[in-house]
């Protein structure tokens, strides 16, 4: 199997060949740090996360790096009117975007580099561009003069003519034309600044994505990520300057993942539908926000909504479900270790045929331009199967069925890794999101609890009415009561 990318810049599906044989190198621009993380924030998050643990599944030794932008007029705003520094400001974030990701269990990047550690670089990279007649300076300002590279516009696939035709741009008497960028902004009053050739001042946005890349990936390297929305100009600017500087090409793959819309709307905090990370993953388990993001492929738009995590979190019940069922099949006291494939026979040898295809039917969706839903798909067939064969060997744990059990987790496993999902113990999955059911609900724990032993004694005492009384101020709540012969056990409605 190959796997292919859908390529930006070529606006067409490409073979996935990376520069070095077994190596892959990915790009993807972060946070500027002034803000805690959004659900926007979160789906490219989990976009990238899912491909670099693929590539990494797929053999290559593979490098990701996602900078923080931590010098931008955003942050310096914010640091002016908390009255601190920008330091102060683009740490906190740091720490507050790094505690979202860990919570959504997005791995850490190879290397996640700030812009501030690399201003030698940029500076460094705008001289090049100077001495290549590419750029210029105002008033210690200094710009791209975009009509001197040849390919301005390519990947958005607009030419300059036509951008400079349908122009709604900023009129800017310093620039020679309206769409020519700023490399690098002389220094103001109250804002952080470093020495240049060109006095005091500080980095552009784009040259910072520049440098930062290439210093951990090379002039050129294999992929370069991020949403759709930083196609122009952010990135059209990366590759006019990257390539401007080194004669190269820059990017070979260039992958964007769609937008979040917010029950049908644009994402906006005018409208009051922005939700952090933070205030979703009260609500829901974060492999429930994972499985809602996963069941888009990674180009659409995302329509997030309570009735989407909803059902995305039914879902997730009913894996861990028969994932519990298959934990408690497979704690028998039973001997299946001498058991291979050639002792089966019958509806064993059938389920555990249909059940070990699911490996290479998980890498052929996911090389087909990392179609997570394709593959979400294909696991959910073989759970259904799971179930089924589950049901119809309850009465009969042999050996044999005992070992295509454990073949049946062995190859749910693997794709669980890539997607990051089903990865907890059953039992903790149905607390933890039980928990957190409780806290959207306003619902205390404890008072259950208590009402819980209160009950039990009454039943103690035969005071029925009691009992009943309880159990329907609690039904109210939406907690239901299962009595049985251990005890009583409850669950939310």
């Amino acid at each position: 199997m190959t796997l292919k990318v859908y390529n930006t810049l070529t606006r067409s599906k490409e073979e996935f060949v990376p520069l070095e044989e077994g190596k892959a190198g990915i790009y993807v621009c972060g946070v500027t740090v002034y803000d805690i993380c959004h659900i926007g924030h979160a789906r490219s998050a989990i976009v990238f996360d899912i491909i670099y643990r693929y590539l990494k599944y797929r053999g290559y030794s593979t490098t990701y790096v996602k900078n923080f932008t931590d010098v931008d007029d955003k942050i310096i705003e914010r640091a002016n009117a908390e009255g601190v520094d920008t330091d102060t400001i683009s740490d906190t974030y740091i720490r507050l975007h790094n505690e979202d990701m860990d919570a959504l269990g997005v791995a850490r990047p190879t290397v996640a580099p700030r812009a501030t550690e690399n201003i030698k670089g940029m500076i460094r990279m705008v001289e090049r561009l100077m001495e290549k007649g590419l750029a210029y300076t105002v008033d210690g300002d200094v710009y791209y003069s975009v009509e001197g590279f040849e390919g301005y516009g390519k990947l958005s696939g607009r030419s300059l003519n036509e951008m400079m035709a349908g122009a709604r741009v900023d009129i800017d008497e310093k620039k020679r034309n309206p769409y020519d960028f700023v490399l690098w902004k002389a220094a103001k009053k109250g804002e952080p600044w470093w020495d240049s050739p060109w006095g005091r001042g500080r980095p552009g946005w784009h040259i910072e994505c520049s440098v930062m890349s290439q210093r951990h990936l090379g002039e050129t390297f294999d992929i370069h990520g991020g949403g759709e929305d930083l196609v122009f100009p952010h990135h059209e600017n990366e590759i006019a300057q990257s390539e401007g500087a080194s004669g190269k090409p820059f990017a070979r793959y260039w992958i964007h993942n769609g937008f979040v819309k917010i029950n049908s709307e644009k994402m906006s905090k005018s409208l009051g539908n922005f939700f952090s990370i933070k205030d979703v993953l009260a609500k829901y388990h974060p492999e429930v926000v994972r499985l809602f993001m996963l069941q888009n492929h990674y180009r659409s738009v995302v329509d997030f909504s309570d009735e989407g995590l909803k059902e995305a979190r039914a879902a997730m019940e009913r894996i861990y479900t028969t994932l519990l069922s298959l934990k408690e099949a497979l704690s028998v006291d039973e001997d299946f270790e001498k058991i291979s494939e050639k002792d089966l026979s019958g509806e064993d040898h059938e389920f555990f045929k249909k059940i070990s295809l699911l490996p290479d039917r998980f890498k052929e969706a996911m090389d087909d331009d990392f179609n997570t839903a394709r593959a979400i798909g294909y696991i959910f067939e073989s759970l259904r199967l799971l179930n089924s064969y589950l049901d119809g060997s309850k009465s009969k744990r042999t050996p044999e069925s005992l070992f295509v059990l454990d073949a049946a987790r062995f190859y749910l496993k693997e794709p669980g890794k890539v997607l990051g999902l089903f990865l907890e113990d059953p039992g903790e999955y149905f607390r933890s999101d039980r928990d957190r059911e409780l806290g959207k609900r306003n619902i205390d724990k404890e008072e259950i609890e208590t009402l819980l032993e209160e009950r039990a004694q009454a039943r103690g005492d035969r005071d029925w009415a009691r009992a009943d009384q309880i159990r329907d101020t609690l039904q109210s709540r939406g907690i239901i009561l299962k009595d049985g012969p251990d005890g009583t056990t409850w669950s939310i409605q």
